[in-house]
């Protein structure tokens, strides 16, 4: 392409960025980031296709500019921090609505698949957990204490150890998005199935309630945050595989900023799980009507921030600017 060319079909646009660096403190994290990879490209290409002209001096300046912003030493903005979680995340999930639903519908897929397999045979059960596992887990059912595994280590060290273990897999499930699809759709059919084996496995040995209502006490956070990690891998992924005007590595670029705040979104539900599993989840001689209203009010957090405020609170908001 021809540099006047170049500087024909972009011209208007570069306008209202440079107009945008003069008032970054104005900008959101999206549209910051998106002006930075945007004016990025334009920087590459134009050093590689007219070396240094003077386009290429003045994309420059603005590449320089809102680069020293974003990286320059700031003191801890609370409210930013706030609005990320009240308004940036929500309309990241708003905006990956088809990669939630999708990691849903996969989990619960496989998650059904797990209870068919279960009930086919235990065998299939032992040979996806693990004998050792599912012999210590019998033992306790015939101790009348089915879900005695969780008493098995002190409460402090078993928190940080949980904790840690499952902040991993959300950041390695998010880690396959890389493989578009198939990465974080293995992810979740290994996850659903092993719920779904887990599950059954109890109701086949008459301790079904029981076990959900002590399971459950965690994993109302623990196996959503499986799903919500799927949901940011594949938007991951789909950038890249999907990069519409872009390339493939601005594509990935742009749908990581996005996709990496869902994943952010997982680790302090993670750290309250971890913490339920660990100090909670152990007492089962609570009261059952107790600990049912706490695995409902858990998803009902849920989802309130993670279904209400982006998809209908969100929506409303938006008509109401229209």
């Amino acid at each position: 392409m021809k540099e006047v060319t170049f500087i024909r079909q972009n011209r208007k646009k570069w306008l209202e960025q440079e107009k945008k660096t003069n008032q970054l403190d104005n900008l959101s994290t999206d549209e910051l980031s998106d002006m930075y990879v945007n004016l990025s490209a334009d920087l590459a290409y134009s050093q590689s296709q007219y070396g240094e002209a003077r386009i290429t001096k003045f994309l420059r300046n603005m590449v320089t500019k809102t680069h020293k912003y974003i990286y320059k030493k700031k003191k801890i903005n609370f409210s930013a921090i706030v609005n990320i979680f009240t308004n940036e995340i929500p309309q990241n999930l708003r905006d990956a609505k088809f990669e939630m639903a999708l990691s849903f519908s996969i989990f619960m897929a496989c998650c059904l698949l797990g209870v068919i397999l279960a009930i086919i045979d235990e065998k299939n059960v032992i040979d996806f957990l693990g004998a050792d596992y599912v012999n210590e887990t019998l033992k306790n059912i015939h101790n009348g204490k089915p879900c005695d595994i969780y008493n098995n280590q002190e409460s402090n060290p078993m928190f940080w150890a949980i904790a840690l273990n499952n902040i991993l897999i959300t950041f390695r499930t998010y880690g396959y998005g890389v493989v578009p699809f198939i990465g974080p759709g293995y992810i979740l059919y290994t996850n659903g199935i092993m719920l779904g084996m887990f599950q059954t496995f109890f109701f086949l040995h008459d301790c079904g309630l029981e076990s959900m209502l002590s399971i459950w006490m965690h994993g109302a956070f623990e196996i959503p945050a499986i799903l919500i990690a799927g949901a940011a891998s594949l938007a991951l992924g789909r950038g890249w595989l999907m990069p519409h005007s872009y390339n493939r590595i601005e594509g990935l670029k742009k749908s990581g900023l996005r996709s990496i705040k869902i994943l952010l979104s997982t680790t302090p539900i993670l750290a309250v799980a971890a913490f339920i599993e660990s100090y909670i989840t152990r007492h089962s001689e609570w009261n059952d009507f107790l600990r049912f209203a706490i695995i409902l009010s858990l998803f009902g957090i849920i989802i309130f921030y993670y279904i209400y405020i982006p998809y209908f609170s969100m929506r409303d908001s938006n008509k109401d600017e229209k």
